[in-house]
């Protein structure tokens, strides 16, 4: 038995029966588990498994290589399997799971797996907190638009941290474009009229952050222009490097971290 297909609840979920395709992705005091069914005291989100996919989803995130054991338990009259040893819990089987260290490259951006915290910090938090729009966002889109420049300028004239174009700056009251303060408090109150212009879904708000609200209208959807679509890949994926290094750091439930030296001896 391979143990590959636990990088999601992999091969321990391939002895499992078929109906058992919906994950749960488990949080409870700084720990991830996974489970076949929510777990009491965690917070939980299910995942749906896709039988014909050819490879099956990291559910973990970025934890490296660990060991650990699947329980099984009764719950509600059912058999249900996870990788938290609640009351009541068997062994069941062990695995080994190595999982992604880091965003892939992309290009023209290059390796998106350094979170750059330090730049204007005490704006995004302060923006963040006032407009309620997620600070990973608003950093997300500052990394991808300017690199944090403040004093960036585009081929098309935009401007600042958030590469504003002068007449959104001029719609949101922006004195300064090139203020670091102004640029991004007027881009958190743009991006935060474009979710609720479509209904809260991030990737339209974030394609219209690139090519206009009418271009995402006109196509019902992100438009097919090869700059939007790679400009919404970088985002996405800055947005889940931000979002994992402003949350408080994540470890697998009841499992062991394997080293470098005991690497050579997985299956």
């Amino acid at each position: 038995m391979s143990f590959r297909l636990f990088a999601s609840l992999a091969l321990a979920l391939a002895v499992l029966p078929a109906e058992a395709r919906t994950v749960y992705r488990c949080v409870r005091d700084d720990t991830v588990s996974l489970s076949t069914a929510p777990e009491p005291g965690s917070k939980c989100e299910a995942k749906e498994i896709d039988d014909t996919a050819v490879q099956t989803p990291n559910l973990w995130g970025e934890m490296g290589v660990f060991s650990g054991t699947l329980y099984e338990r009764e719950q509600d009259g059912k058999l249900v399997y996870g990788t938290r040893n609640l009351p009541g819990s068997r062994v069941y089987l062990r695995f080994t799971v190595e999982t992604p260290e880091g965003e892939p490259a992309h290009e023209g951006l290059g390796k998106v797996d350094t979170p750059r915290l330090d730049r204007h910090a005490k704006i995004f938090r302060a923006v963040a907190k006032r407009t309620g729009v997620d600070d990973a966002w608003l950093r997300a889109i500052a990394h991808a638009e300017s690199a944090f420049d403040e004093k960036a300028v585009s081929p098309k004239g935009a401007q600042g941290v958030m590469q504003l174009m002068p007449a959104v700056a001029l719609e949101y009251g922006v004195k300064d474009p090139f203020s670091p303060a102004e640029s991004i408090d007027a881009g958190a109150r743009h991006f935060r009229m474009l979710l609720k212009r479509f209904r809260n879904d991030p990737v339209l708000a974030i394609a219209a952050y690139n090519a206009g609200m009418g271009a995402v209208a006109r196509y019902d959807g992100v438009p097919p222009y090869k700059e939007t679509q790679a400009y919404l890949e970088k985002v996405q994926a800055l947005y889940r490097v931000y979002r994992a290094a402003l949350s408080p750091p994540l470890r697998p439930a009841d499992a062991i971290p394997v080293t470098d030296k005991l690497r050579t001896t997985l299956p």
